[in-house]
């Protein structure tokens, strides 16, 4: 008998929560291992089509680092839609104001292009400190780990 191909449907996802401590991490590094988790790539099952990704926490935002010179040299540039309307800011003035936005810009630029982004993006969790909400899910699915799971 032959075998069957099988496909993956919406049903079937199974979601974890997981922890990850940005401090000391180096912010490129970080980002891609949360957007692995996000989309789900570490699972058997994967499907491009299909949001699988996992619930991400990442906690002590604002202690994520970054390699050279980019704290000061790293500019973003970005258009208002007006004429004339460029404007710049760099790294370590968006870390004064708001920690959490260097990791959730860096995962969104790192994040395909298409209809998923957004629902991708309502799975990640960023906070300054090691203070979040969402301990209890983090570490019930921390417990229940069994030796196969990543």
């Amino acid at each position: 008998m032959a075998q069957q191909t099988h496909s993956t449907k919406r049903k079937d996802v199974v979601r974890k929560w997981h922890l990850i401590d940005a401090s000391n991490k180096v912010l490129g590094q970080i980002s891609t291992e949360i957007v692995t988790l996000l989309m789900g790539k570490h699972k058997v099952d994967y499907t491009p089509s299909l949001d699988m990704g996992d619930k991400v926490v990442v906690i002590n935002a604002k202690k994520v680092v970054l390699t050279g010179n980019k704290e000061f040299g790293k500019v973003y540039h970005w258009h208002t839609g007006y004429m004339g309307g460029i404007k710049n800011t760099t790294v370590s003035e968006i870390r004064s104001k708001d920690a959490t936005k260097l990791i959730k810009m860096a995962v969104n630029g790192m994040l395909p292009k298409n209809r998923l982004r957004g629902v991708r993006m309502a799975n990640l969790y960023v906070y300054e400190d090691s203070n979040h909400p969402y301990a209890a899910q983090v570490n019930y699915k921390k417990s229940n780990k069994s030796k196969g799971d990543k």
